[in-house]
């Protein structure tokens, strides 16, 4: 075979449908592509506990995994099954952004990842948006040690009204990226999952004309201007489709295993 790609694929509204449902059309063609010999890593804004079970069902055994945004790289050699390793995590102080957000979104929820493990959180969130260990603590308990994520959600305000305020608060010391609803990942300054995969082409020996990335979000931007083929899902709106090399139908016809065939030698 020629050499392999590098393929970074996010889950949220690319492999998954809103309901965390994976077609069978899309988990086959990821297979194959692992099959073909490409290097297959999933990169997505959730966390470590969160990406397990997706790679499971992907039957990804083996590589590396880029979870929180970028924050957080693990790795598996394939001997253990679901036995990623922490090959990196970059911290940050959260205390500044939260006594800030605190103060501007008087009514938001905060929660900070313990990897591997579940999130420390000012109030429980909406059931299904966090997994792993919910623990409630005190505001001041989430800024008791580095963390590599923070997440601010604030269910009871409209989107605009997330934004706007976000907008204000002028987070120039961190890496943050405001999601479809009224949520914001916080990441140390420079983090996004572009940077993560970066290191992982290097250490894989992948030539940059030889990377691709399939996403639907704005926290996949960076990725898709990242990869020698950028793709956009159909779903994606014109901001993200705007960046992409290219964009493949949506989540609900199976886009990413479109975009994916070109990788897998014909039968």
């Amino acid at each position: 075979m020629t050499a392999p790609w590098l393929v970074a694929l996010d889950i949220d509204g690319t492999l998954l449908h809103y309901d965390q449902s994976m077609s069978d059309v899309v988990r086959d063609a990821v297979r194959d592509v692992v099959a073909a010999g490409h290097h297959v890593v999933l990169a997505s804004g959730r966390s470590l506990v969160s990406m397990t079970p997706v790679a499971e069902r992907l039957g990804l055994a083996a590589g590396f995994m880029v979870c929180s945004n970028g924050a957080v790289t693990v790795s598996c050699d394939g001997e253990a099954p679901g036995g990623w390793a922490l090959e990196e995590a970059v911290t940050f102080d959260p205390e500044p952004a939260l006594r800030r957000l605190s103060q501007e979104l008087p009514g938001a929820r905060f929660a900070v990842e313990d990897v591997g493990v579940g999130f420390r959180l000012t109030e429980l969130f909406p059931e299904g948006e966090l997994d792993g260990i919910h623990r409630v603590v005190a505001l001041e308990d989430l800024w008791d040690d580095e963390v590599t994520r923070v997440v601010v959600r604030a269910p009871e305000s409209t989107t605009e009204e997330f934004h706007a305020a976000v907008a204000e608060l002028g987070l120039a010391d961190v890496t943050y990226a405001v999601g479809w609803s009224a949520w914001m990942d916080i990441a140390p300054l420079g983090v996004t999952k572009a940077a993560a995969l970066e290191k992982v082409r290097e250490h894989l020996g992948v030539p940059p004309s030889r990377t691709m990335a399939i996403g639907d979000g704005h926290n996949d931007v960076a990725m898709l201007r990242w990869a020698a083929r950028g793709v956009a899902m159909g779903n994606a709106d014109a901001e993200v489709q705007a960046v992409a090399d290219e964009t493949t139908l949506t989540i609900e016809q199976d886009g990413a295993a479109r975009a994916l065939r070109p990788l897998v030698p014909a039968r």
